[in-house]
Protein backbone atom coordinates (compact mmCIF):
# COMPACT_ATOMS: atom_id res chain seq x y z
CA UNK A 1 0.00 0.00 0.00
CA UNK A 2 1.49 3.11 -0.85
CA UNK A 3 2.27 6.10 1.71
CA UNK A 4 -0.26 9.00 1.42
CA UNK A 5 2.21 12.06 0.89
CA UNK A 6 2.86 14.23 3.91
CA UNK A 7 1.43 17.90 3.15
CA UNK A 8 3.81 20.64 3.32
CA UNK A 9 2.68 22.02 6.79
CA UNK A 10 5.08 24.19 7.59
CA UNK A 11 5.69 26.05 4.32
CA UNK A 12 1.92 27.15 4.62
CA UNK A 13 2.42 27.95 8.00
CA UNK A 14 5.19 29.87 7.09
CA UNK A 15 3.67 31.46 3.91
CA UNK A 16 0.56 32.30 6.28
CA UNK A 17 2.77 34.22 8.79
CA UNK A 18 4.34 36.09 6.23
CA UNK A 19 1.76 37.14 5.09
CA UNK A 20 -0.18 38.48 8.10
CA UNK A 21 2.98 40.11 8.65
CA UNK A 22 2.82 42.01 5.93
CA UNK A 23 -1.00 43.06 6.40
CA UNK A 24 -0.06 43.85 9.65
CA UNK A 25 0.25 47.54 9.90
CA UNK A 26 2.94 50.10 10.90
CA UNK A 27 1.25 51.40 13.59
CA UNK A 28 -0.90 50.04 16.67
CA UNK A 29 -4.56 51.20 15.26
CA UNK A 30 -5.91 50.71 18.55
CA UNK A 31 -3.64 52.47 20.79
CA UNK A 32 -3.54 55.33 17.92
CA UNK A 33 -7.80 55.46 18.05
CA UNK A 34 -7.34 55.85 21.87
CA UNK A 35 -5.28 58.42 21.59
CA UNK A 36 -7.18 60.55 19.22
CA UNK A 37 -10.61 59.91 21.09
CA UNK A 38 -8.96 60.69 24.64
CA UNK A 39 -7.49 63.81 22.88
CA UNK A 40 -10.35 65.42 21.07
CA UNK A 41 -12.68 64.26 24.59
CA UNK A 42 -9.56 66.96 26.17
CA UNK A 43 -9.84 69.14 24.61
CA UNK A 44 -13.79 69.31 24.03
CA UNK A 45 -13.52 69.65 27.74
CA UNK A 46 -10.61 72.31 27.60
CA UNK A 47 -12.70 74.93 25.28
CA UNK A 48 -15.77 74.33 27.62
CA UNK A 49 -13.94 75.81 30.22
CA UNK A 50 -13.14 78.83 28.09
CA UNK A 51 -14.10 81.97 29.55
CA UNK A 52 -15.73 84.64 26.73
CA UNK A 53 -13.32 86.73 24.90
CA UNK A 54 -15.78 89.67 25.50
CA UNK A 55 -14.98 89.56 28.73
CA UNK A 56 -11.22 89.26 28.55
CA UNK A 57 -11.08 91.96 26.59
CA UNK A 58 -13.38 94.42 28.78
CA UNK A 59 -11.75 98.06 28.27
CA UNK A 60 -13.60 98.87 31.65
CA UNK A 61 -11.51 96.22 33.52
CA UNK A 62 -8.04 97.56 32.51
CA UNK A 63 -5.77 99.62 34.94
CA UNK A 64 -2.02 99.73 35.32
CA UNK A 65 -0.40 98.24 38.30
CA UNK A 66 1.23 99.97 40.80
CA UNK A 67 3.62 97.79 42.13
CA UNK A 68 5.51 94.81 40.75
CA UNK A 69 3.75 92.43 43.76
CA UNK A 70 0.38 93.51 42.50
CA UNK A 71 1.21 92.82 38.59
CA UNK A 72 2.40 89.73 40.04
CA UNK A 73 -0.78 89.13 42.24
CA UNK A 74 -2.71 89.74 38.95
CA UNK A 75 -1.28 87.34 36.72
CA UNK A 76 -1.88 84.58 39.12
CA UNK A 77 -5.53 85.22 39.20
CA UNK A 78 -6.21 85.75 35.87
CA UNK A 79 -4.14 83.31 34.54
CA UNK A 80 -6.23 80.86 36.45
CA UNK A 81 -9.33 82.18 35.37
CA UNK A 82 -8.32 82.52 31.63
CA UNK A 83 -6.05 79.69 31.58
CA UNK A 84 -7.80 78.32 28.59
CA UNK A 85 -8.00 81.37 26.41
CA UNK A 86 -4.13 81.85 27.38
CA UNK A 87 -3.17 78.58 26.24
CA UNK A 88 -5.38 78.93 23.08
CA UNK A 89 -3.57 82.12 22.26
CA UNK A 90 -0.11 80.50 22.56
CA UNK A 91 -1.44 77.84 20.52
CA UNK A 92 -2.66 80.67 17.88
CA UNK A 93 0.79 81.87 17.86
CA UNK A 94 2.79 78.91 17.69
CA UNK A 95 0.77 77.96 14.86
CA UNK A 96 1.05 81.30 13.16
CA UNK A 97 4.60 80.92 13.09
CA UNK A 98 4.56 77.31 11.72
CA UNK A 99 2.47 77.93 9.07
CA UNK A 100 4.64 81.21 8.01
CA UNK A 101 7.29 78.71 7.91
CA UNK A 102 6.07 76.06 5.97
CA UNK A 103 10.08 74.64 5.85
CA UNK A 104 9.86 74.37 9.87
CA UNK A 105 6.29 72.87 9.70
CA UNK A 106 7.36 70.03 7.82
CA UNK A 107 10.25 69.37 9.81
CA UNK A 108 7.84 69.47 12.68
CA UNK A 109 5.31 67.14 11.30
CA UNK A 110 8.46 64.52 10.09
CA UNK A 111 9.08 64.68 13.37
CA UNK A 112 6.10 63.63 14.93
CA UNK A 113 5.20 61.24 12.51
CA UNK A 114 8.76 59.23 12.98
CA UNK A 115 7.64 59.18 16.93
CA UNK A 116 4.14 57.67 16.41
CA UNK A 117 5.06 55.26 13.65
CA UNK A 118 8.71 53.89 15.14
CA UNK A 119 8.02 54.15 18.72
CA UNK A 120 4.97 55.52 20.24
CA UNK A 121 2.23 53.63 18.32
CA UNK A 122 4.21 50.75 16.71
CA UNK A 123 3.05 47.30 17.55
CA UNK A 124 5.27 45.79 20.26
CA UNK A 125 6.28 42.56 17.96
CA UNK A 126 7.46 44.29 15.14
CA UNK A 127 10.88 45.50 15.43
CA UNK A 128 12.30 48.45 13.13
CA UNK A 129 14.06 47.36 10.91
CA UNK A 130 16.46 49.99 8.33
CA UNK A 131 18.79 49.00 5.98
CA UNK A 132 18.78 45.49 6.79
CA UNK A 133 19.46 45.92 10.70
CA UNK A 134 17.08 45.03 13.16
CA UNK A 135 16.76 47.85 15.68
CA UNK A 136 15.69 47.31 19.36
CA UNK A 137 13.37 49.28 21.30
CA UNK A 138 15.99 51.20 23.36
CA UNK A 139 18.25 51.56 20.29
CA UNK A 140 15.29 53.12 18.63
CA UNK A 141 14.33 55.56 21.30
CA UNK A 142 18.19 56.56 21.37
CA UNK A 143 17.94 57.55 17.78
CA UNK A 144 14.39 59.58 18.19
CA UNK A 145 15.67 60.98 21.29
CA UNK A 146 19.16 61.81 19.42
CA UNK A 147 16.60 63.60 15.95
CA UNK A 148 14.74 65.51 18.83
CA UNK A 149 17.66 66.85 20.13
CA UNK A 150 19.18 67.54 16.91
CA UNK A 151 15.80 69.25 15.34
CA UNK A 152 14.66 71.15 18.28
CA UNK A 153 18.12 73.06 19.26
CA UNK A 154 20.23 73.31 16.34
CA UNK A 155 18.31 73.86 13.90
CA UNK A 156 16.12 76.74 13.00
CA UNK A 157 13.09 74.88 14.11
CA UNK A 158 13.90 75.61 18.06
CA UNK A 159 14.37 79.42 18.03
CA UNK A 160 11.50 79.72 15.93
CA UNK A 161 8.84 78.25 18.58
CA UNK A 162 10.93 79.58 21.37
CA UNK A 163 10.02 83.00 19.48
CA UNK A 164 6.40 82.13 19.16
CA UNK A 165 6.23 81.41 22.84
CA UNK A 166 8.26 84.20 23.90
CA UNK A 167 5.40 86.50 22.16
CA UNK A 168 2.30 84.17 23.20
CA UNK A 169 3.97 84.49 26.65
CA UNK A 170 4.43 88.19 26.68
CA UNK A 171 0.93 89.07 25.34
CA UNK A 172 -0.33 86.46 28.44
CA UNK A 173 1.79 88.67 30.97
CA UNK A 174 0.58 91.69 29.96
CA UNK A 175 -2.75 91.06 29.80
CA UNK A 176 -2.66 89.25 33.00
CA UNK A 177 -0.69 92.61 34.94
CA UNK A 178 -3.17 94.87 33.75
CA UNK A 179 -6.31 93.39 33.88
CA UNK A 180 -8.62 93.97 37.09
CA UNK A 181 -9.21 90.43 38.53
CA UNK A 182 -11.76 92.14 41.12
CA UNK A 183 -14.54 91.28 39.25
CA UNK A 184 -13.84 87.74 38.31
CA UNK A 185 -14.94 84.39 40.66
CA UNK A 186 -12.74 81.98 40.65
CA UNK A 187 -13.52 78.56 42.95
CA UNK A 188 -10.33 78.48 44.92
CA UNK A 189 -10.86 74.90 44.71
CA UNK A 190 -11.10 75.27 40.66
CA UNK A 191 -7.98 76.94 40.65
CA UNK A 192 -5.52 74.65 42.57
CA UNK A 193 -7.13 71.24 40.99
CA UNK A 194 -5.65 72.21 37.91
CA UNK A 195 -2.79 73.82 36.00
CA UNK A 196 -0.74 74.51 32.84
CA UNK A 197 -2.44 72.20 30.42
CA UNK A 198 -3.35 70.14 33.06
CA UNK A 199 -6.77 69.10 30.38
CA UNK A 200 -3.69 67.49 28.15
CA UNK A 201 -2.76 65.29 31.21
CA UNK A 202 -5.07 62.29 30.15
CA UNK A 203 -4.14 62.20 26.52
CA UNK A 204 -0.43 62.64 27.53
CA UNK A 205 -0.46 60.03 29.35
CA UNK A 206 -2.76 57.52 27.21
CA UNK A 207 0.18 58.24 24.57
CA UNK A 208 2.85 57.30 27.00
CA UNK A 209 1.20 54.23 28.77
CA UNK A 210 2.40 51.96 25.35
CA UNK A 211 5.69 53.38 25.33
CA UNK A 212 6.68 53.17 28.79
CA UNK A 213 5.71 49.36 28.78
CA UNK A 214 7.65 48.60 25.79
CA UNK A 215 10.50 50.38 28.01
Amino acid sequence: MASTPNLPISSQSNSSAGAASQSQPPISTPAFRAFISRMSSSLRHAFAQRRPWAEMVDRSSMSRPDTLAEAYSRIRKNFSYFRVNYVTLIAFALAVSLITHPFSLLVLFGLLASWSFLYLFRPSDQPVVLFGRTFADRETLGMLVVLTVFVIFLTSVGSLLISALMVGLAFVCAHGAFRLPEDLFLDEQESNSTGFLSFLGGAAASAAVPAVARV
